[in-house]
This record gives structure tokens, sequence and C-alpha cells, in this order.
């Protein structure tokens, strides 16, 4: 860690998510190795190949929010706000907290939200409503709905937080990258307190088309939706798609220690590079990936050797899959083999811009119980896939350094280190 710089920590978690509404039922269901996929029901699967999804199908936005305000939103927005409320109720910063804050108070907390694709199903609506009642009848908050900004806008406005805001839209490094730079933001005394992860909604035909066009989604497992997701196994055949949200109140040590704030875990890393090569595919060798966790360690002052797990991007892709176990092998030569490698997009799916935000709270969750959550569906590893995938089940490891990767199309690589908090 640099000399003078603030430590940085973790003080309360929120999740949406396939698995659960909220952090017990989502840990509960994590660590009993349950799947949280199942038959796509947010959109017409007719014409497309892949009938299967990670669907946050009990969440009710109206016990967040008003009603009024949340039906101006869009679905990945009322997943931030749920999300984030959440977290700030965990960290002892719920709305009454909050109210008691004057403005300077309140100008020291900031959001940092990642996002991938906006109110997708928002625009699927508005061109319906064009083609078929004119452009003056489209939705007025369409606009104002579908930008990827609003879920940390509308953060904002419902806590009254008044600090640095801003949204990260590298596509499915988002919710890793936006913590990484909320914790930049506290370093450099921009803040005390950031509210920061992921958000994600767009399970709609629109959605579904474009990456059916791509071949990127499983289609081979619509009879038994629980197996659709199998990172690093030999017959996956594509992501599953998912939505929900995850979000962390990350402050300074200080900060927290001065309000009575327990902190969960500390963020001691944070590594970012490009590969420069590729659209939709990462670089030969995960060679963009393997700088990122080099940077992440070197931010973090850990070798290697110090790091017990990682929680994989790992998304069910060949080419995916493969690149990042070999990342992993070059960053952490023999000691990669001793690596508790978690995936926990076997569980949940694809969250896109929202898996590092959801991700990262189970990480966090790892470091506070010890258990590392399952790979689940990995029957056969796949060619180059030799690593421990922490196949089934989870597993009691008592980690206390944990990788966390996050790699998006357009060549996008985001890396965490999480370090149990040790006073």
């Amino acid at each position: 860690m640099a000399e003078g710089r603030p430590r940085v920590v973790v003080t309360g978690l929120g999740v949406i998510s396939p698995l659960g509404i909220g952090l017990e039922a989502f840990w509960e269901n994590a660590t009993a190795g349950r799947s949280g996929v199942g038959l796509m029901q947010q959109a017409d699967t007719t014409a497309y190949p892949c009938k299967v999804a990670g669907e946050a199908m009990n969440f009710d936005y109206t016990l967040y929010m008003d009603r009024r305000d949340g039906r101006r939103m869009a679905r990945f927005s009322q997943m931030a706000v749920a999300a984030s409320r959440m977290a700030l109720d965990h960290a002892g910063l719920g709305l009454g907290a909050l109210a008691a804050l004057d403005a300077p108070e309140r100008e020291r907390i900031g959001v940092l939200m990642g996002n991938g694709g906006g109110g997708l199903p928002n625009d699927m609506e508005a061109v319906s409503t064009m083609q078929g009642r004119g452009g003056m009848k489209v939705d007025p908050f369409y606009v104002s709905k579908r930008l990827s900004n609003m879920a940390g806008g509308n953060v904002a406005i419902q806590f009254g937080l008044l600090g640095y805001n801003n949204t990260v839209t590298t596509a499915c490094a988002a919710g890793t990258q936006a913590i990484g730079d909320a914790v930049e933001v506290i370093r450099r005394g921009a803040a005390d307190v950031m509210l920061a992860g992921g958000a994600e909604a767009g399970i709609c035909e629109l959605g579904l088309a474009g990456f059916s066009s791509m071949r990127a989604l499983s289609s081979g497992f619509n009879d038994t939706p629980e197996r659709a997701s199998r990172p690093f196994d030999r017959d996956r055949d594509g992501f599953v798609p998912a939505e929900g949200a995850g979000m962390l109140v990350l402050e300074s040590l200080d900060h927290a220690r001065a309000r009575g704030a327990e902190p969960l875990a500390e963020v001691t890393g944070y590594g970012v590079s490009a590969d420069a090569a590729y659209l939709v595919a990462p670089a030969e060798n995960g060679a963009g990936a393997a700088r990122a966790m080099r940077l992440a360690l070197a931010d973090a002052r850990l070798d290697p050797s110090q790091v017990d797990a990682v929680s994989a991007h790992a998304t069910s892709t060949d080419v995916g899959d493969r690149a990042e176990s070999e990342a992993l092998k070059s960053v952490f030569g023999e000691h990669a083999a001793r690596l508790h490698v978690s995936a926990m997009k076997s569980q949940i799916g694809h969250l896109l811009g929202g898996a590092g935000g959801v991700e990262s709270v189970a990480v966090v969750q790892s470091l506070r119980t010890g258990v590392v959550t399952p790979t689940l569906n990995l029957d056969h590893p796949g060619e180059g896939c030799d690593l421990d995938y922490v196949p089934h089940e989870s597993r009691q490891a008592d980690p206390r350094v944990i990788l966390k990767d996050s790699f998006g199309f357009g060549g996008q690589n985001a890396v965490l280190v999480f370090q149990r908090f040790a006073g």
C-alpha cells in the first residue's frame, strides 16, 4: 500500500440477483450451490435458439422507492436504487442517517455506477410505439429511462447524494471498473464515501436478437436451464443472459472508524488494461487480462503467491474461458494450481455491466465467511481449462486475498484485489 494513501474499506452490501433479493437470500443460495437460471420470462423466445436466462422475477421496486418515482425509471435503474438502499442500510447510512447529514457532508458521498446497455427494453418499446401509434405517443420519460447514466443519477436523487457522480460503460467490465474507479476517487480525497457497483436489466427481444445473431448465447440446454451456464466445461455453448444489481458502500478507513462502521473487507488493488485487438474476443493467451491482473497486484503491493482465490469472469464461452485460464497461469505460475477459481456466472448467468457488482458482493462475503462459491456444471473441463475451479459445491477455503476479474467487449479488462480486513 502506498505511503500516505487512504485505505478504502467496504462497509455495506446490496444485491438484486437471480439467486435472490437481498444479501441473506443471495448468499444462502449461492453457497448452497443453487442455480438462478430458468426459462426466459421477459422476452418472447419463439424466434430465437436461446430460451434461458437468469432473471430476478421476484423483484418488486415498490418496496424500495415511491411507486410514482419508480414508474419513471427503467428496470435497471430500479434495481440500482434498490441495491443501493440495501447497501446504505447495511452500512448504517440509511435514509434516516442521510437525512441527518448537512449538505457539506452529503457533498462528500458519491456514486459510481457500471452499466452496459442502459434501458434496452425501453428502446424496443419506443420503436414499437412509434410504428404503431406515432412518435408523439412515445413515453415522455423514454430518454431519461434509457440513458446509461440514469441508474447513478436516480440513486443520487433518491438518497440526496451531492458528491462525485459518474457512470462507467465498459461493457461487461463496467461493474468492476466502477468499483475500482470509486476507490481511486476516495484515495485522491474527492469523496469520503462512494456507492459503487453495477446494474443491468436488458432481457428483451432486441437484446436476444442481437446476441443470437452473434451466436453468443447458450442454446443447447433449453430443456434443463440450470445446466446451461457452464464455465470452463467442455460442453459449454455460450453465455446465459441475466439481470440484477450489486452495490458496495466504499469509504476511507478513517471515515468508517470515525462513525463507528464495521469494515467488511478492504479493496487494496485495481488494474485496468486494453487488449487493443478485437471487438468481441479477448487477446490471444489472455495477454491483456494478465496485464490488468499484474497492475492490480502491484497496486495492492502483493506477490502473486499471496492470493488465495479468484472470482473469475468466466462467461461460459470457449475463447473467453481459455484466455482467462491462460492469463491466470501466466501471472501466477506454479501458484495458479493452488488458487480456488470460482465462476459465479455458472449460478446466475451473465449480468453484463452488472456482473462485476454482484460478483464483488460475493467476493466480500467469501472473505467474511471463509466460503468460496462453486462453479456449477463443470462435468468435463475443456481444453486448456486445467485449474481448480471449485466444481459443483462451495468450499470452506478461508481466503484472505481474492482477485476479481472482469473483461468486456472492446478489449476492456478490469481487475480488483479484495482482502480480509486486518485492522
